[in-house]
């Protein structure tokens, strides 16, 4: 029942009007009270002077004790509801017009008394009531005689029999009617206000039927309806929380897509570590365990050939497991790039000088062309070099004796915007189409790449060291035979 927002609100709603009623009743009814009061007292201030005056209680002078206890028993059947009673200079209660047995009190506090007579006009002023030790009531004072006051005539104008018909009044219609009023009141408030809670619940409603859609698919794919579908305009927190909603549903899908992507291709990458390490470990092996059990039959030639062997398959699988740390560290991004300034021209030069001794041993014509007038490169300065190496070393590998590299400063076709860029074409036998997509994927291997003992990271590892540095590579065929990898850098803005 209480697992709704709406039904929460209802019921926070319903306690609280009910809190409200209760406050209300009891405020109303001592204002009420209170205002009662202070009408009477107004409106009887002068009763006790009055009454002084009518019934000639000053005769000579003195107080007329007679014509004093006529008036108690005329005004006890006239008016019940006030009581009249004589006080002393000092508040002692001398004769009155009550039960005696019922009188509580045998003096009352003067302070009120001097109050109401030095003209105070904040109503009610209330006096001790001798009927009670600590009860208070509105009352007329007047000191008797005026001239020379031997006390105070001092009339309660609620009295006991007041209190009672009050009593019974508020226990009857009265409070009926205070009671169908307050729950007409209630019933009103609480029925607009569920109709308001309902407007206002309703769009948290579909936000949570959204969510909920969105959870039982798994979270793998965004919910067919959206908040943006039914609400294209953002309007108030709600709105806000919807299009917040749909963004992050978006997200999450598209991550969730690219785990399972990335799982797949880790499972690829497991499965084609595990062959790539094997080979080189199992030809080192294989030498070596010929070359101990045949040691004593093979001549020193063939004994330096099988180490020679083994080392360079040791060779190769310290490169493949370089590169592995290294592509992981970049996937990782353990290892981040230090951009700085610098002419690339200078670093295409240095990496062009630094493979001249294996491209002349190849017998390769390695030259550098283009234009070497270029914005000044932003970027790392060792990253950058290690992609250009690994390009220059590709070309090198592929191209076949005789033919000719070049590395051309400034020329990328369909680029223009103005940004260093450097391209290596070499003379090898190119990429087939349908892996121009693939060449830049980890332990992608062309045809050839089984003479060059290459494990297909040099381009994904060059591919993750551009896309940090906010340049990018690319790769095309040439017309005129073998293939063009061009990268571009970023310049300091």
């Amino acid at each position: 029942m209480l697992r709704t927002l709406y039904t929460r609100l209802a019921l926070g709603l319903l306690l609280l009007l009910l809190a409200v009623g209760v406050l209300y009743t009891a405020f109303s009814l001592y204002s009420l009270r209170e205002y009662n009061a202070s009408v009477s007292q107004a409106l009887h201030r002068d009763l006790a002077k009055n009454l002084v005056s009518d019934r000639n209680l000053v005769n000579a002078g003195e107080l007329d004790r007679g014509a004093l206890e006529e008036l108690f028993a005329l005004y006890m059947t006239i008016n019940p509801s006030i009581e009249i009673y004589l006080l002393d200079l000092e508040g002692n209660i001398l004769s009155y017009s009550a039960n005696p047995a019922k009188i509580k009190r045998k003096q009352v506090s003067l302070a009120p008394i001097r109050r109401l007579l030095n003209d105070m006009t904040r109503y009610p002023v209330l006096g001790d009531d001798p009927r009670s030790h600590d009860r208070q009531k509105v009352f007329s004072v007047t000191p008797v005689p005026s001239d020379t006051p031997e006390g105070y005539l001092y009339v309660v104008l609620r009295g006991e029999e007041y209190d009672a018909a009050e009593t019974m009044a508020r226990g009857g219609h009265l409070l009926e009617l205070s009671a169908w009023a307050l729950l007409v009141s209630l019933a009103v408030v609480m029925i607009a206000g569920l109709a308001v809670f309902r407007l206002l619940t309703r769009r948290l409603t579909l936000l949570a039927r959204l969510v909920e859609d969105f959870e039982t698919s798994d979270m793998s794919r965004q919910p067919v309806s959206t908040w943006r579908d039914r609400r294209p305009v953002v309007r108030d927190e709600i709105d806000y929380l919807g299009a917040t909603f749909d963004d992050m549903a978006r997200r999450i899908a598209s991550q969730i897509e690219l785990l399972k992507e990335k799982d797949t291709q880790r499972r690829q990458l497991v499965a084609q570590v595990s062959y790539d390490l094997r080979t080189p470990l199992a030809a080192m092996q294989g030498y070596i365990e010929r070359l101990k059990l045949r040691r004593d039959r093979l001549t020193p030639e063939e004994q330096q050939r099988f180490l020679d062997i083994a080392l360079q398959e040791g060779r190769r699988l310290s490169r493949l497991v370089d590169e592995l740390f290294e592509l992981a560290a970049l996937e990782a991004r353990e290892k981040q790039p230090v951009p700085e300034s610098f002419p690339l021209a200078e670093l295409v030069h240095d990496a062009v000088h630094k493979h001249a001794w294996e491209a002349s041993r190849r017998q390769l014509d390695l030259v550098v062309d283009g234009d070497p007038d270029q914005p000044l490169a932003y970027a790392d300065l060792a990253m950058t070099e290690r992609v250009l190496d690994n390009l220059i070393g590709n070309a090198i590998a592929y191209s076949p004796a005789g033919s000719r590299i070049e590395v051309v400063l400034g020329v990328v076709s369909g680029q223009a915007d103005g940004r260093p860029s450097v391209c290596v074409r070499d003379s090898g036998p190119g990429i087939p189409e349908q892996d121009l997509a693939h060449v830049f994927d980890p332990f992608y291997r062309g045809e050839s790449s089984g003479e060059t003992g290459h494990a297909g990271l040099g381009l994904a590892i060059a591919r993750r060291i551009m896309t940090l540095q906010d340049g990018d590579i690319s790769v095309q065929n040439l017309a005129s035979g073998g293939a063009a990898f061009c990268i571009r850098l970023p310049i300091r803005r």
